[in-house]
């Protein structure tokens, strides 16, 4: 059980050295991965349009 304790009070330690990021790091952070993850996003829409497209027109016809 002390060892629990221990544990506990390292990660509590720890916890305090931890430097946070500020509200305005987490927003700019945020708005990163959001604006990358359209821009993914339509990347993929338009080369699986364009690969459908291809299968259908010269393959299947």
């Amino acid at each position: 059980m002390k060892r629990l304790f221990k544990f506990f009070g390292s990660v509590g330690q720890e916890m305090k050295l931890v430097e946070w990021p500020t509200m305005k790091q987490t927003r700019h952070d945020s708005w990163v991965v959001v604006s990358t993850s359209i821009l993914f996003a339509l990347f993929f829409a338009l080369a699986d349009f364009v690969l459908n497209q291809g299968i259908t027109r010269f393959i299947l016809k």
